[in-house]
């Protein structure tokens, strides 16, 4: 089977398809870093649109919850490997171990090659963000409609932000306790988060809640 067909898309432009799988350490130009940028923000919307029409009970921050887990790393990357993507790396690369050394340049080659596929359908007159959208759907839409709803509300944030921050190369939040005040029996925890340059400050009757607080009002930070 080969990569279109996984993908659900034929290229008509095959230097497109080409560019989306070339890494930046192979030499070659162009490379995917580009297509990557326009697919990191394409994903986000056609992702947002589905998760509106096909959670229509649903409130905001479970929505984006669900969108902060499907659009990480970790699902890119398992959209590439079923995918069985092949990137145009260096010579010196031992392509045994490109599965694992290469796990975020794999999900940043699905990145790229969703953009390639806006701008294939685009320059024969298509509407390429319906190309886009239709294989997005293709892949999250049953497991978008099998999610529940109070599954999503309840998810921890703080997992929602770990996942985030490293899909976009920062390091792991880090949470500190600013103070503790009120009475023993109806005490109230003011915790700070730190994620990279982004930073939150939230409070709340629990240690546990005042984090997932904060975790909550940094998250937009990342988008």
């Amino acid at each position: 089977m080969t990569l279109e067909t996984r993908l659900g898309y034929r290229f008509r432009n095959r230097s497109l398809l080409q560019q989306a799988l070339t890494h930046p350490s192979s030499g070659i130009l162009p490379d995917n870093q580009r297509l990557e940028y326009l697919g990191d923000a394409l994903f986000g919307a056609a992702l947002s649109l589905l998760l509106f029409h096909e959670k229509p009970d649903w409130p905001e921050g479970a929505l984006t919850k669900l969108r902060h887990l499907l659009v990480s790393t970790d699902s890119l990357y398992g959209w590439a490997k079923d995918l069985d993507l092949r990137l145009k790396l260096p010579a010196r690369t031992d392509p045994s171990h490109m599965k694992t050394a290469f796990r975020k340049p794999l999900a940043d080659a699905v990145e790229a090659l969703l953009a390639a596929i806006y701008l294939d359908a685009h320059a024969l007159g298509e509407d390429g963000f319906v190309a886009l959208c239709k294989v997005i759907g293709q892949r999250f839409k049953t497991q978008i409609q099998q999610a529940g709803r109070d599954a999503w509300e309840h998810h921890d944030t703080k997992t929602i932000l770990q996942e985030r921050a490293v899909s976009r190369g920062l390091p792991a939040p880090k949470y500190e306790l600013v103070e503790r005040h009120g009475p023993d029996h109806a005490p109230t925890f003011v915790v700070h988060v730190q994620v990279g340059p982004h930073q939150a400050q939230a409070s709340a009757k629990t240690l546990k809640q005042a984090q997932v607080e904060a975790a909550r009002l940094v998250l937009p930070c990342l988008e």
